[in-house]
Parts: C-alpha cells; structure tokens; sequence
C-alpha cells in the first residue's frame, strides 16, 4: 500500500483557453484511465481541462482503490484518511499549478470516486467546487470526516444512480438526494433502470447541467 501527495493521472487539454476544470475520479479497482473518455462525453466542445487522478491505494482484488471498504456506506476509516489526504493535497496542487479556483471546477466521480467527490466537495474546511456530479455513490459515514452544508447552500450537486444498481443500492442515491436538499444545496438528480453503471440514457442530462455550471 502506498500513497503520495503527486498522484497517477489522466490530463485532457482544453480546445482553447479553459473555461474552468473538470475533474472525474474512478471507482473501485479501476485506474486514471477509465473515465478519460467519459470527459469528452460531458464536455464535447472541450471547454475545460480534464482531469482524471487514480488512487493511491493498491488493495484487493487489484487496481487502485481511494478506500478500503468493510461495508457499504461506511468506510474503513484509516484508509479513508489516505486516500482522502492524497487526493485533496494532489487537487489542491494541481489547481494551483494550472490556475484554476475551485470555483471554476466541476468535480466529479463514479461509485467509490463518487464517494471521494462528495468528500472533497462537501467537507469542512474544504473549498467549494463550481459543482458535483456523483454517479452511482454515496455520502459517506466515516470517522474524521464531516460535511459542511451551511456553508454550501445553493452549491449545484447532480446525482445519478440506476435503480437496478447491485453494488451501491439506489436508496443510497435517495439519502444522497434527500440528505442535501434539507441541507440547502441546489440538487438534480436522475435516476435509470441501470445496474453499476453510467447509462449513456443519461449523458445528454448530465452534459447539459455539466457545461452549465460555468
């Protein structure tokens, strides 16, 4: 197991000047590749830089992984605080390399990466993002770490979740919803007949409320 504040990752160049960044993080046992192409689906002109980091972990039953995960919706807590370290100092840094504010970021992620974007996204003492796109996820219950929502009132989150989804039911896609709206977050949320997966169904959606966040 090993982290590190300079993480693998995936750029995709804007066509011209960005307009702002957009970041999407993967899910469990996968790498930085695997939604290089989704960031052309959202972001067909290529208005924004991309970006795509992998995890710093290496755990079972492979690939790389942002968590341990001893039960869904909880997870394992010291491994959170690596993979959450590694990739709020990676985002922070990279930023900053580019010139890009948070405010100008759309941040994003599939299942476990959803998972990390609602962290990074919501957490206190973090930033807020321009907007979060949570595909398949969950807000997380984990010692150490707690989201700040009076703060974000208004913060535009869009949440996708398929209704046959195995892995990360779809009622954690409900909590998710529910959870924010009481807080004061200007959420949207979809929801398809699909299993653990992004449904093409909902691209055009999604790309509409990506290129409208800045």
């Amino acid at each position: 197991m090993s982290t590190g504040s300079r993480l693998a990752h995936q750029v995709r160049e804007a066509t011209g000047e960005p307009a702002g960044a957009l970041i999407l993080v993967h899910g469990r046992g996968s790498d930085e590749h695997d939604l290089l192409p989704v960031l052309d689906a959202l972001d067909p002109p290529g208005r924004f830089i991309g970006l795509t980091p992998g995890g710093p972990l290496s755990l079972p039953p492979g690939g790389r992984h942002w968590y341990g995960v001893p039960r869904v919706g909880f997870p394992d807590a010291d491994t959170f605080a690596q993979g959450y370290g590694a990739l709020t100092t990676f985002l922070d840094g990279w930023l900053a390399e580019r010139g890009i504010g948070w405010e100008r970021t759309v941040l994003g992620g599939f299942s476990q990466g959803a998972v990390m974007s609602y962290a990074v996204g919501l957490g206190a003492g973090r930033p807020s993002p321009a907007g979060i796109l949570a595909m398949s996820g969950f807000v997380p219950v984990v010692d150490g770490w707690e989201a700040e929502l009076e703060s974000r009132r208004n913060l535009p989150v869009c949440i996708a979740h398929g209704a046959s989804d195995p892995i990360i039911r779809v009622d954690f896609g409900h909590q998710a919803r529910d959870l924010l709206t009481e807080g004061g977050l200007a959420v949207e949320y979809h929801e398809s007949p699909a299993a653990h997966h992004l449904d093409p169904v909902l691209l055009h959606e999604l790309t509409a409320w990506v290129q409208a966040r800045i």
